[in-house]
């Protein structure tokens, strides 16, 4: 049994928020400059070179890529020959958003109360996912979600008659009602299975996937590959483009987590998120 302290936990996420909110994966800068390159509207150029200058600046500056900092959601990967030590496992997650959204200059933007809606002063507390696994180790997967494109999310509750073509429209649905609301181009998570959370939680981990990377799920059926394709063409045919102003490119990639469900459902979350896909993963 390896013991794994949890303070190391508090310290890496901590460093994690910080990171993520400066500088944006390797992965989705290069689909932005693809976008780039690939745009045909003039007015769509200029939207994406500015959206590639706003990250150069936020790199050497130092400073949030946007001003929605987000919401800290966490995965975290627990190896079940893992023992964490030195406190409370959520308490812990809790104090590394904490600091990481004071010590970075991060705006805070949780209220208490979904409806009281004071604000908690520390962008805490944060939505934890916790997942058994094999090993000895821990991996924490960080994402700050903005909410501008999480207001434009969807859950289809579908029938199983309604199959492939139903997914799909149900994907190109949420895209085109999404709109400028969400700050195109996007980046959409999918999760397709399971029941109503469960569809959720996929789609929000789809979001943290290397952008044109396959799943490491176990349940990944080989036609995933080619919808993520199809959607991806169908999105951008919608024409919307970047900042919602027409063009090409409406959205950067389209990923997709998918596990198996009960007879009577075909549950269809989609989890839209604007050009900035801020991830990070680490593993203690």
């Amino acid at each position: 049994m390896r013991e794994v302290s949890l303070i190391e936990v508090t310290k890496n996420i901590r460093e994690m928020c910080i990171e993520a909110n400066y500088f944006l994966e390797e992965d989705v800068k290069k689909a932005l400059n693809r976008a780039c390159k690939t745009e045909s509207s003039p007015i769509g150029i200029s939207v994406l070179e500015q959206l590639e200058e706003n990250l150069e600046i936020a790199e050497k500056e130092m400073i949030p890529i946007c001003q929605d900092t987000g919401m800290a959601v966490i995965f975290l990967g627990i190896g079940q020959d893992v023992h964490l030590i030195d406190g409370d496992l959520s308490e812990a997650v809790n104090e590394g958003v904490r600091q990481g959204y004071e010590e970075g200059f991060l705006r805070k933007s949780v209220v208490n109360d979904p409806l009281e809606r004071v604000n908690t002063g520390d962008n805490t507390p944060a939505i934890i996912h916790m997942e058994i696994v094999p090993g000895d180790k821990v991996k924490i997967s960080l994402s700050p979600k903005g909410f501008g494109s999480e207001n434009m999310s969807r859950i289809f509750m579908l029938k199983p008659s309604d199959g492939l073509e139903g997914v799909k429209k149900s994907v190109l649905r949420a895209v085109g009602e999404a709109g400028p609301n969400a700050c195109p181009p996007f980046v959409v998570g999918v999760g397709i299975g399971g029941d109503f959370e469960k569809a959720a939680i996929l789609s929000k981990k789809a979001l943290m996937r290397e952008l044109g990377a396959g799943s490491e799920s176990k349940y990944r059926q080989d036609y995933v590959d080619d919808l993520e394709e199809e959607l991806l063409k169908e999105a951008n045919e919608l024409g919307l483009g970047p900042a919602g102003l027409g063009g090409k490119n409406t959205v950067l990639a389209v990923n997709i987590e998918t596990y198996p469900t009960h007879i009577a459902g075909l549950p269809v979350a989609v989890n839209i998120c604007c050009h900035v896909d801020r991830h990070k993963s680490r593993i203690i």
